[in-house]
Formats: structure tokens, C-alpha cells, sequence
């Protein structure tokens, strides 16, 4: 069986096994539950089973093979999913932004609001992407959608991205600027306070942004805006 870290093996350690992540269990009612039990109010308007699978499957009508699935924020470091290859992309006209804020138990709260990655439109995005067998395909994508589809807040689109040199069409998940969370034009003094207190049943804003910090870092990918965010959400409040 092929490596499927060949071509990064300095991500072997980085990556989550699938096996291990929280992602690969995901359903409605436990994230209802947690968000219960940590003491906040239900404010999200989850997709019905009914619904996200009618978004899977429209995602999905034209593809056929292997699937490749872009990956710009928490993915690079917990997918979820069981892939044969992981390889370095880079995703054009397109940007991560720092524009998703979580007021709804996720990284942040109504009181103390949380800050995550969503991808724009923009000048180019790296990170990776993760290549899906195609006798997988229809189990994997099920995990993946009831995880990045289990509310509105995202569009799945296929969007062309570069690997190695060579342009290849692959599954991500597009800030839907008609959802409140999708912020676009927040203030970069928002973002430095969301980011350093924002926490939740999935872990704090701080620790996410870390981890898309470290993991773009080991791929040597330069990402100003994401290092000069975790700079000034780590000296907040000193």
C-alpha cells in the first residue's frame, strides 16, 4: 500500500489518524448535547439529515474517481477522513480569511465570540488537499459533509487548484456571505480579540489559529496575515 504521507512525511506526525478524531463520530444531537451541557443556548439552525445529504449529493452529481478535498484551515491537521495521499496545493483567486465568527458554542460563545478560517475569494490560498479513493468517496464525504455541512454557514463547490504543477478540480467549502457568522468586513482589532478569548465545546480561537500557524509553517508557506493575527491575539490583554 502506498505512503500516504510520500510526499510530506514531515506532516506524518501533524496530521490526526482519522481513527482519533472527534470529526469522524460527528452527529447533530451530540453537538446539541455538548452545547447543552456546557451551558449555552442552542442558537444554531443545524441542517436536517434530510437536507445536508441533498447538498452532498449536489455536490457531488458530476464527479466521478477519486476525490480531492482542499484543505485551508482545520482540516490540515484534523480531516477526519481516511485518505490515500495528502500533497501540498494551492488554490487560485482564492483566500483564507479570518472572517467566521463563532458566537454559537463551536470556538466561541454569544458573550465571548470565537474567530475561524473560512475560504474567499482572493489572491491565491495555500494548503493541502487530500485524495479520497474513489471506493471511499461515498462513506468518506458522508463524515466529511456532516461535519462542514451540519449547518448553514458554508458552500460546497468544486474549485481548480494546483499540485505539483498540475491544475486538478477539487471539493472545499466557500464562505456563504449570506450567513450572519460570515463577517467579511470585520475590523482587525475584532479579529485580535476574537481570536485570543474565544472558546468552546471544540477548543478556544486561540489554539485553532496556533495550529493553522504550525502546520502552514512546516509546509514552508508564508501567510502574513495568519502569523501577524497570532502575534497580536497572543499578546492581547498583557
Amino acid at each position: 500500500m502506498k505512503d500516504p504521507f510520500l510526499h510530506h512525511p514531515e506532516l506524518r506526525e501533524l496530521v490526526k489518524p482519522y481513527g482519533e478524531s472527534f470529526f469522524r463520530t460527528i452527529t447533530t444531537e451530540k453537538i446539541k448535547a455538548q452545547i447543552l451541557s456546557s451551558g449555552q443556548e442552542l442558537t444554531i439552525d443545524f441542517h436536517d439529515d434530510e437536507t445536508r445529504e441533498r447538498i452532498r449529493a449536489e455536490a457531488l452529481a458530476e464527479h466521478k474517481g477519486d476525490l480531492q478535498v482542499f484543505a485551508y484551515g482545520s482540516l490540515m491537521w484534523d480531516p477526519a477522513l481516511d485518505f490515500s495521499e495528502v500533497r501540498r496545493a494551492f488554490a487560485p483567486q482564492h483566500q483564507r480569511r479570518f472572517m467566521l465568527v463563532d458566537n454559537r458554542g463551536g470556538r466561541g460563545t454569544r458573550d465571548a465570540p470565537g474567530l475561524m478560517a473560512a475560504l474567499d475569494h482572493g489572491e491565491g490560498c495555500d494548503g493541502l488537499t487530500f485524495r479520497i479513493a474513489a471506493e471511499k468517496v461515498d462513506a468518506e464525504t458522508e463524515i466529511l459533509f456532516r461535519r462542514e455541512a451540519i449547518a448553514p454557514g458554508y458552500l460546497a463547490r468544486f474549485i481548480p487548484v494546483v499540485i505539483d504543477g498540475e491544475t486538478v478540480p477539487a471539493l472545499t467549502f466557500l464562505a456563504d456571505h449570506r450567513q450572519a457568522h460570515m463577517q467579511p468586513n470585520i475590523t482587525r482589532q475584532q479579529q485580535i480579540r476574537y481570536a485570543a478569548t474565544g472558546q468552546g465545546i471544540l477548543g478556544t480561537s486561540l489554539e485553532y489559529l496556533q495550529n493553522t500557524v504550525e502546520q502552514l509553517s512546516r509546509l514552508g508557506i508564508c501567510d502574513d496575515d495568519a502569523s501577524d493575527l497570532l502575534v497580536a491575539a497572543q499578546a492581547h490583554g498583557r
